[in-house]
C-alpha cells in the first residue's frame, strides 16, 4: 500500500523530481527540430514526455531536458492552448537558467500562453 503519509510530506517540488526521476523519458523532438504543425518554432531543447504518465492532454507528461548535471525539476512550464482547447504541466528537468529562457523564448511568440515557474533556490 502506497504511504499516503510519507508523501504528503513531500514539497510540489520533491515530488515533481520523483516523477521525472522514475519515469522513463522519450525524446521525440530533439533539439533543433521543428514542430511537426508550425516549422517555424524550433525545439531549442530535447522535448519529448515521461512514459507511463498522463499529462493534461491525455498523453504522457511533456518535458523539456536540459543539460545540467543537477538531476531535479527546474522549473514547470503551465500552458493553455486555446486551439486545442486546453491547459498542461510541463517539466523543465535538468535545465539550466539560460536553458529555461530558451524554453520561456520557445512559447513566446506562440498563441498557446505560457508561464514558467522557476525552482526557488
Amino acid at each position: 500500500m502506497p504511504d499516503f503519509e510519507a508523501w504528503a510530506r513531500l514539497s510540489l517540488w520533491e515530488q515533481a523530481d520523483s516523477l521525472v526521476g522514475d519515469a522513463e523519458i522519450v525524446i521525440d523532438r530533439p533539439a533543433g527540430t521543428p514542430h511537426p504543425k508550425v516549422s517555424s518554432f524550433i525545439y531549442p531543447l530535447d522535448y519529448g514526455f515521461l512514459a507511463g504518465t498522463q499529462g493534461g492532454d491525455g498523453e504522457g507528461i511533456d518535458v523539456w531536458v536540459g543539460s545540467s548535471p543537477v538531476r531535479t525539476v527546474s522549473a514547470v512550464a503551465c500552458t493553455v492552448d486555446l486551439l486545442k482547447r486546453n491547459a498542461e504541466v510541463k517539466f523543465l528537468w535538468c535545465c539550466s537558467s539560460d536553458e529555461i529562457a530558451l524554453v520561456e523564448g520557445f512559447y513566446a511568440p506562440q498563441p498557446q500562453a505560457a508561464v514558467v515557474i522557476h525552482r526557488p533556490r
